[in-house]
């Protein structure tokens, strides 16, 4: 089993940055595909990035490509989304995701089996 918390989220002007980190806590990190998602108040989760378990391929969806990056450091047990040029669309709740790998397709929520509480980010016009 697999335990995540979110870390990072706040408040930031439009055109700002935040990192958010997402720390594992169980074993087998590194067997886990990783994923970020949004859901914005009102809205369905959506799909952010994901990271295969070495972190070789990375995914995005397209509203954030160029903007967002995901990475992990499997010794540190933990994934990072970097985020730059925020844009008040991006405001939402952020959560993490841990996926078995080769479970399916890693933009599907269903794809995830542990999910973290979430971290609030809030960007400002």
């Amino acid at each position: 089993q697999v335990q995540l918390a979110e870390s990072g989220g706040g408040l930031v002007q439009a055109g700002g940055s935040l990192r958010l980190s997402c720390a594992a806590s169980g074993r087998a990190f590194s067997s886990y595909a990783m994923g970020w998602f949004r859901q914005a108040q009102g809205k369905e989760r959506e799909f952010v990035a994901a990271i295969s378990t070495l972190g070789i391929s990375t995914y995005y969806t397209d509203s954030v490509k160029g903007r967002f990056t995901i990475s992990r450091d499997n010794a540190r047990n933990t994934v990072y989304l970097q985020m730059n040029t925020l844009k008040p669309e991006d405001t939402a709740v952020y959560y993490c995701a841990a996926s078995i790998a080769g479970s399916g397709t890693l933009g599907a929520p269903s794809t995830y089996r542990y999910w973290g509480q979430g971290t609030q980010v809030a960007v400002s016009s």
